[in-house]
């Protein structure tokens, strides 16, 4: 049983601990410049932004892959999506980074 969250960086960070880390570190305009959702350019709040992101998977999954880019610091998921940050996405550019390290959104998983 634990086997299956060996290798999920995400595991045992909760969603409320992955808003406030990234609100320390970015800010809500930076946040909202990375992932276009209201909830984070609209009067921003932990609490508005919890109850929209357990609703809207695909939001969810744009802001754990933006918390593992600039928090925890972990590999880059392999993605089939082709939109890579520019340089005029300053959020997610910086000069201390390689380019081939740049942030890749991943491709939202159907049902």
């Amino acid at each position: 049983m634990s086997t299956a969250q060996n290798n999920n960086p995400l595991h045992a960070v909760t969603l409320q601990k992955i808003l406030e880390d990234l609100v320390e570190k970015l800010g809500w305009e930076r946040m909202a410049q990375a992932v276009r959702i209201n909830c984070f350019s609209s009067d921003p709040s932990i609490k508005s932004s919890l109850k929209f992101l357990r609703k809207t998977p695909w939001a969810r999954e744009q802001v754990e892959q933006l918390y593992l880019a600039k928090i925890a610091k972990q590999p880059h998921a392999k993605t089939t999506t082709n939109r890579v940050t520019t340089s005029s996405d300053s959020i997610l550019t910086t000069n201390d980074r390689p380019a081939e390290n740049q942030f890749v959104w991943p491709e939202a998983i159907k049902k």
